[in-house]
């Protein structure tokens, strides 16, 4: 019998975000004939992680994070108990895992980079990068231009691999929308829905959004549309003072906090949108794109990669409230383009990811 490679994912968490729910899946669903996978956090385990024990071995690895960044020796005892073939990191941990699997002898070394933390770069992080790309034997990029950037200076070219994320389409098939989620969030019947899901971060750049909604409101469109950002995250407090600066309302911008299926909410949705500074290939433009959403997005990233050419006309460019509305509104009077680009949308997310 062919012997298994055992593979160590590490991240830093489960708790939210399209990168935690893709490494949770990777775990679910890897195939056992030919791995064993075990999984490592270095904070907690997180909402994606329920359940996992029952597939596969967990750890948690809590230390000190300065000190440990340094100089790793618990996490490094912990994979060498472990003893992985392959010790897999994810973004937010590629230092520390990366010079613990050195120090704990692991053979193989691999990270997968799912986007930027911070536009442009932060010294320190390109920094640490480089020193991490000199322990890691492959490096994968989830989109062609985020490739090109840790190309650029940070990671040796020949160790850049791109494995683009991608969905399970039968999972994200198009369904009705049943009421209940519109009746629950007091949306009146008819109300054009602009949904969003992710990290209340400041790369995401919600405000952004908000700001497009006012626009749009100041024009009395009738049925007004309505703006769900669906999430949690440090940026929360900071939106919701911008809801209040611009005077918009409740019923006008929905904060309904963390949503566990987002099933009924791409079901409600008009619009999916994004206003990120940066994306590398969002889970959540796939999945609702999947869904047979009509996407508008900044064209930041692997955003336009994942669109494609037949969708480039609902790229919108960064930081301009102005042009979001004015895609919004096209994608709203005209409804016939917004049914064949939704069908686009869903054929595209079908044929390539």
């Amino acid at each position: 019998m062919t012997r298994r490679t055992k593979v160590l994912q590490v991240v830093l968490d489960l708790e939210a975000g399209g990168l935690e729910r893709l490494v949770a899946d990777l775990v679910r669903g890897i195939d056992r004939s030919r791995f064993d996978v075990e999984l490592l956090a270095l904070s907690h385990l997180g909402r994606y992680g329920e359940g996992l024990e029952a597939v596969a071995p967990v750890h948690t690895c809590r230390s000190f994070p300065l000190v440990s960044l340094l100089w790793p020796r618990k996490v490094a005892g912990l994979i060498r108990r472990i003893a992985p073939d392959v010790v897999h990191s994810h973004s937010g941990v590629w230092y520390k895992s990366s010079k613990a699997a050195r120090l704990a002898g692991v053979p193989r070394v691999i990270h997968t980079d799912h986007g930027r933390r911070h536009v442009p770069d932060y010294r320190r992080d390109r920094f640490f990068d480089r020193k991490a790309a000199r322990r890691t034997d492959v490096v994968v990029a989830v989109s062609d231009p985020l490739a090109k950037h840790m190309a650029n200076g940070l990671v040796d070219p020949a160790k850049v691999q791109v494995i683009r994320n991608g969905v399970d389409t039968k999972a994200f098939a198009p369904r009705p929308d049943d009421g209940a989620l519109r009746a629950s969030w007091g949306i009146a019947p008819g109300r054009p829905v602009i949904a969003t899901v992710g990290r209340f971060d400041p790369i995401k750049r919600y405000d952004v959004m908000i700001e497009a909604l006012s626009h749009l409101r100041a024009e009395g469109r009738s049925p007004a549309p309505v703006l769900v950002i669906a999430g949690e995250g440090p940026d929360e407090g900071v939106l919701r003072r911008r809801i209040a600066e611009l005077g918009l309302s409740d019923d006008d911008v929905k904060l309904p906090g963390w949503v566990g299926d987002v099933h009924p909410l791409l079901a409600l949705a008009t619009i999916f949108s994004l206003s990120s500074q940066s994306e590398g290939t969002s889970v959540s433009l796939l999945e609702a794109m999947s869904a047979g959403v009509c996407p508008v997005v900044t064209n930041v990233g692997g955003n336009g990669q994942v669109l494609g050419e037949t969708l480039r006309h609902r790229l919108v460019p960064f930081g301009d409230p102005q042009a979001m509305a004015e895609a919004w509104r096209n994608v709203l009077e005209d409804s016939a383009a917004r049914e064949r680009d939704a069908q686009v949308a869903r054929r595209r997310v079908e044929e390539v990811y």
